[in-house]
């Protein structure tokens, strides 16, 4: 689909230049208006098929197919990884995993080890308070 082509489908005039903001807006109104859910059964079919266009109009203006990679229209790449996450996030988040995994791993082992003084004490005192005179149990 053209540039031209999608504007016209979302509303905008064919020389205008949109930002993504004002074109994620057009497109959520659009699809809204002719999403195939909403109609009766006999209208179904060309809904569903203008509700595809809308969306290839969208992700035309949206991204631009150079070479079978998507770019966004600031020009960083935007690759989502199987994760579902941006590999920009991905890659930012590697340098911060020590100060959420040190703090919690000393809280853990902290919890551990004032858990087993407390079990300890407590097994203790039961111990005085019910002696067992059966030789195999502690």
């Amino acid at each position: 689909m053209q540039e031209e082509e999608a504007k016209i489908l979302l509303g905008f005039p064919p020389n205008s230049r949109p930002d993504p903001s004002q074109v994620k807006a057009a497109y959520r109104k659009k699809v809204w208006e002719s999403h195939p859910d909403l109609f009766p059964d006999d209208q179904k079919l060309r809904a569903e098929s203008k509700f595809k266009s809308i969306s290839e109009a969208y992700s035309c203006l949206e991204f631009g197919d150079v070479k079978g990679q998507h770019y966004s229209r600031s020009g960083v790449y935007s690759r989502v990884v199987r994760t579902g996450v941006p590999r920009t996030y991905a890659y930012a988040k590697r340098g911060n995993a020590w100060l959420i995994g040190a703090p919690f791993l000393l809280i853990v082992l902290g919890t551990i080890g004032l858990g087993g003084i407390k079990a300890n004490r407590a097994y203790n005192m039961q111990k005085q308070t019910f002696p067992s005179h059966n030789p195999f149990l502690p």
